[in-house]
C-alpha cells in the first residue's frame, strides 16, 4: 500500500471527507481518490480534443447501479475544464427532460446553464464570466486596431446568427454589452435572465430586450448549439454538456413522451456523428435498461438502436471504445482496496506517517463487510465507503480507540436503488453507489 507522498490541501481534504461521509461524490479533489478507467478516460480525452478542434462528440456512459457513472462523468468534466473547455451539467428528473411541452426541457436547460463552469470558476455560475471575457476581448481588440468596439462585437457575434434562433441570441448578447458600456446593470441582468432561459413570456422579453423569442421547450437544443458558438468566440476550447440520470426518460409512463425524447436524442447523435455541429460534445449517463430495453429504452427506437449498437467483435475480453457507447463495469474488490487506501491517505493529508490505521485494517475492514453483506460491499460501495469514513473519523477524534474494536460494532447494510425502474419518479441513487475511480 506504499504510495508517494503528495500533500493534500486542507480545503480538498475536508471537502472529500464531508462528501464521502454523506455518500455523495466530492466536487473537489477527485484525483486523490480515483482508481481505474484509464482506457475510458483516454477515449473521452480524444473526444475533448476533437471538440476543441471544432468537431463534435456524443457519448452514452452506461453502467449498472453502482458501476460509477456519476463519478466517471465528474472526472471527465474536470479534465474538460483543464483542457480549457466550458462545461454544463444537469440531472434529468420528472421535472427536467430533453424534450417536453410543459416547461421540463427549459428547466433542464436552465439547470445546466446555472451549472456552467470554467477552469477559473469550476463550481458553476460561469455564464456571466464567459460573456465578460467576450466583451473584454472585444474592447481590447477595438483599442489595438483603432476601430469601434461595437463593430468588433458585431463581428464576433456574426457566427451565432447562423444558428436557428441565433439572431435573437446575438441581440441579447449585444444588449449585455450595451449594459456594460452604459453601466446599466438592469439591462445586463435581463440579458443574463434570457440566456438562462428564465423568461416565461415573449412579451416581457420584447419589452426588456427587444427580441421576439425566448428560450423554451421548443428550442433548447438550438440554444445549446448557440451557447457552444458563444463559448468558442469568447476564446474557450469548446462546450461539453453532461446529462445524468437519463433513466428518468426510460421511466416515463407515456410512450409518446419517451418517443419525443428519443427523437431529440437522435438529432443530437446524428449531428455529432455526421459532423453537422462543431465545438460541442454531449455525455449522457444511464443504466443498461435505459439503453438496451427494446420496449422502453433507446433501443425501442430503431434509428437509435442501429446507431448505438455495439461492435459485435468486441466480446470475450475485447473492447471497442470508439463507438458512442461506453459500458462501465462494476467496482472490483481490488479497486475498493485501492480506494480505501486513497481515503486513508486523504485523512493523512498526503503524509503516510500520519495514517490512522495500518494496511491490515484495510483488508480487515473489507473482510468484515464481506461477512456482513456479501459482494454488495464492492459492487455498490456507498454504504461501505461511508462506514469506512465514519470509522476513520472516530479514530481521528478518539486517539485511544482501536480499529479492531470499532469493526465489531460497526453496522453496515447493502445499498440498493431506492426506486423501481417502472416508477415515474427521479432516482437519486447514483452518487457514491456509482463510485468507480481512477489510480
Amino acid at each position: 500500500m506504499s504510495k508517494s507522498a503528495k500533500t493534500i490541501r486542507p480545503k480538498e481534504r475536508d471537502t472529500i471527507i464531508q462528501a464521502l461521509s454523506a455518500g455523495v461524490v466530492p466536487r473537489l479533489g477527485l484525483a486523490h481518490i480515483q482508481v481505474g478507467r484509464a482506457g475510458e478516460i483516454a477515449a473521452l480525452l480524444r473526444d475533448i480534443d476533437r471538440i476543441a478542434d471544432s468537431g463534435a462528440a456524443v457519448r452514452f456512459i452506461i453502467g449498472e447501479y453502482g458501476a460509477g457513472k456519476t463519478f466517471f462523468a465528474s472526472i471527465v468534466r474536470l479534465i474538460a475544464l483543464e483542457r480549457k473547455c466550458v462545461t454544463m451539467h444537469a440531472d434529468l428528473s420528472p421535472n427536467r427532460r430533453i424534450h417536453a411541452s410543459g416547461g421540463q426541457a427549459r428547466a433542464l436547460y436552465s439547470e445546466a446553464v446555472n451549472n456552467m463552469a470554467t477552469r477559473n470558476k469550476p463550481e458553476g455560475g460561469a455564464l456571466q464570466n464567459v460573456i465578460e471575457r467576450l466583451v473584454t476581448d472585444a474592447a481590447k481588440e477595438g483599442g489595438e486596431k483603432g476601430i469601434p468596439i461595437e463593430k468588433v462585437i458585431d463581428e464576433k457575434l456574426a457566427p451565432i446568427t447562423g444558428f436557428a434562433g441565433g439572431y435573437d441570441f446575438a441581440t441579447v448578447l449585444k444588449a449585455y454589452w450595451r449594459g456594460s458600456e452604459e453601466s446599466n446593470d438592469a439591462l445586463k441582468q435581463c440579458a443574463i435572465r434570457w440566456l438562462r432561459g428564465e423568461y416565461t413570456t415573449k412579451t416581457d422579453a420584447k419589452k426588456d430586450l427587444g427580441v421576439r423569442t425566448i428560450i423554451d421547450d421548443e428550442n433548447v437544443y438550438d440554444s445549446l448549439k448557440s451557447l457552444a458558438c458563444l463559448v468558442k468566440v469568447a476564446g474557450y476550447a469548446g462546450l461539453v454538456v453532461m446529462f445524468d440520470e437519463m433513466a428518468n426518460i426510460y421511466k416515463l409512463q407515456n410512450s409518446q413522451a419517451r418517443k419525443q425524447n428519443y427523437e431529440q436524442i437522435l438529432d443530437i447523435v446524428n449531428d455529432s456523428l455526421q459532423g453537422t455541429t462543431s465545438g460541442i460534445g454531449f455525455v449522457m449517463c444511464g443504466t443498461p435498461e435505459f439503453l438496451f430495453d427494446t420496449r422502453r429504452g433507446l433501443f425501442s427506437y430503431e434509428a437509435l438502436q442501429s446507431r448505438l449498437a455495439e461492435n459485435t467483435f468486441a466480446h470475450g475480453g475485447l473492447v471497442d471504445l470508439s463507438g458512442p457507447v461506453i459500458r462501465l463495469q462494476s467496482l472490483t474488490p481490488e479497486d475498493l482496496l485501492v480506494l480505501l487506501g486513497n481515503i486513508r491517505m486523504v485523512f493523512a493529508s498526503g503524509d503516510p506517517s500520519k495514517y490512522l490505521i495500518p494496511d491490515e485494517a484495510l483488508t480487515g475492514f473489507m473482510e468484515h463487510c464481506d461477512r456482513k453483506i456479501g459482494e454488495a460491499y464492492f459492487r455498490t460501495p456507498r454504504s461501505t465507503v461511508k462506514a469506512f469514513v465514519h470509522m476513520l473519523s472516530v479514530l481521528e477524534q478518539n486517539p485511544g480507540a482501536r480499529w479492531e474494536d470499532l469493526l465489531d460494532r460497526m453496522p453496515i447494510a447493502p445499498d440498493a436503488p431506492e426506486v423501481s425502474a417502472d416508477a415515474d419518479v427521479s432516482g437519486d441513487g447514483d452518487e457514491l453507489t456509482s463510485l468507480r475511480l481512477n489510480p
